[in-house]
């Protein structure tokens, strides 16, 4: 008889997290390896967080907090959402965890009863299904089509809503793909959601202001008649390169939480009060540095994106924001090249040219892989010849 659990049974290991892993071990081994698969922005945290998060040391900030964030933080939250979105929250509206992950998490095992539908749309991130799955939800993935930037119809969102759809879940922008959701697709889904009222909506702000080419971000708790069913999840891990620090945070109706801070308090309790300290300068502090290295992320999208539709048999839309590109390889996969699924694309690539990215179908998407281009030119320029390299040896 096993001691482990049936429910985790239910679920798989992250598929990002094992290439990265996968990287690692290679490099260690001597290969030199160049991996593009990590979500991590390769920019230092700035000095003005770090120096804040030394003095609550030297202060003494060094004992528990609040279960679900310092006062301090959940005003500068506060202040985030008021500034930047035109959205207005009281304190008690705003929850803290230990990442965006764990907000996430406490969301879904505070809300979902065994076979709540949960709509996912995809490409996806690759968490979001097993994090449904762990609370005893269904995930309903709907498919996006390229054609579309792979983003949500308001067509197939009105066809995926049944009778036991509890959440929709929007990423913008996106991981895998850095689309954005403009102002005009997000008020079209909102028309569906207006109509549907038992549906609440997760909005996932995670890559919010890495942005390109004037993309206006806007989030769905925007649009009046849907705040109240919103909750809205964002954090300083990517746009402040804080990702080591663990801090995210959400802000939503009261009842919800209020929920999540009950399932904090019996799991891990309280973020850490240095990481918490560090947010509050993140939030408060300048900005400035934000876009400056948006405009360095550009850079490297651009010569990525033009690169990849320069491979035969490889090609790649434009992405409006966060650092990440999703291309196509359907049209390496077949009998000539003995590579039947995109799965065989990156591990013969990983294999060959010792380059590592992520598999599409691990986004819930068959037929493409995922880039982080969140690197240096230098890496990516290595990387880019050795997957050219690599797709001519196929043809």
């Amino acid at each position: 008889m096993s001691i482990i659990s049936d429910s985790l049974k239910r679920i798989k290991p992250s598929p990002t997290i094992a290439v990265t892993q996968k990287a690692r071990e290679l490099r260690a081994a001597g290969k030199d390896v160049i991996g593009l698969g990590a979500g991590e922005p390769d920019f230092d945290t700035p000095d003005n967080i770090k120096d804040a998060a030394i003095q609550a040391i030297k202060d003494g900030d060094t004992k528990y907090t609040a279960v679900d964030g310092t006062p301090s933080l959940k005003k500068a939250i506060v202040d985030k959402f008021k500034r930047e979105n035109n959205l207005n929250y009281t304190t008690d509206q705003i929850t803290v965890g230990t990442g965006g992950k764990q907000v996430l998490y406490n969301t879904f095992m505070a809300t979902l009863n065994k076979g709540d539908e949960v709509i996912i749309p995809a490409p996806f991130w690759v968490s979001y299904p097993d994090m449904v799955l762990l609370a005893g939800g269904k995930p309903k993935v709907v498919k996006c089509d390229e054609k579309d930037g792979f983003k949500l119809t308001a067509k197939k969102l009105q066809k995926a809503i049944s009778k036991k759809t509890k959440w929709l879940i929007l990423n913008s922008p996106s991981n895998p793909t850095g689309a954005g959701y403009t102002k005009h697709e997000i008020e079209n889904l909102a028309k569906v959601l207006i109509k549907n009222k038992k549906v609440f909506i997760l909005s996932d702000d995670i890559y919010e202001h890495i942005k390109y080419d004037n993309f206006k971000f806007f989030t769905i708790a925007q649009i009046s008649k849907l705040k109240d069913r919103t909750l809205t999840m964002n954090g300083v891990s990517k746009s402040y390169a804080m990702t080591g620090w663990r801090i995210g945070y959400a802000a939503g109706p009261k009842d919800i939480i209020k929920a999540i801070g009950k399932i904090q308090s019996q799991s891990t309790s309280n973020p850490s009060s240095v990481s918490q300290a560090a947010a509050v300068e993140a939030l408060n502090g300048s900005q400035d540095f934000i876009q400056e290295r948006s405009n360095a992320f550009k850079e490297r999208r651009d010569f990525v994106v033009k690169s990849l539709n320069n491979i035969k048999g490889i090609s790649c839309l434009t992405p409006n924001g966060a650092f990440y590109v999703f291309p196509s390889c359907k049209g390496l996969l077949n009998k000539k090249t003995k590579l039947k699924t995109d799965t065989d694309f990156v591990q013969k690539l990983l294999e060959e040219e010792n380059v590592a990215v992520v598999q599409g179908s691990a986004f819930g998407l068959d037929g493409y892989f995922r880039i982080s281009y969140a690197t240096s030119i230098e890496n990516l320029q290595k990387a880019m010849d050795r997957i050219k390299s690599f797709c001519e040896n196929l043809n």
